[in-house]
């Protein structure tokens, strides 16, 4: 599945199915084919995408520093998160599969 999240405040955002089930579940949510993050729930949303962006992206003993890991979780969930401050700026909610 491809997650297309929308919201009048800002351009579409996609993710590939797993990526979005991830952040869904980060948010504390099922996986589904539609949803909608209303305005009250944003500053929450933010900062779980937040935590769990700088978790990610902090650097793990048994890790080496090779090249070629591909995109990070935490990379992945910036667009989101600016994504959820434009729009919890705007007070517009952001939906998707609709």
């Amino acid at each position: 599945m491809i997650y297309k999240f929308k919201s009048k405040a800002s351009g579409d955002l996609i993710m590939l199915g797993p990526n979005g089930d991830e952040m869904l579940r980060i948010l504390g949510r099922q996986p589904a084919c539609k949803g909608i993050i209303e305005v009250a729930q944003m500053p929450a949303a933010i900062a779980a995408l937040q935590r769990a962006a700088k978790e990610a992206a902090a650097p793990k003993e048994e890790e080496d520093d090779t090249h070629g890991k591909g995109v990070s979780l935490a990379q992945r969930l910036w667009p989101v998160i600016e994504l959820l401050e434009r729009s919890l700026a705007a007070r517009e909610p952001v939906v998707w599969g609709v």
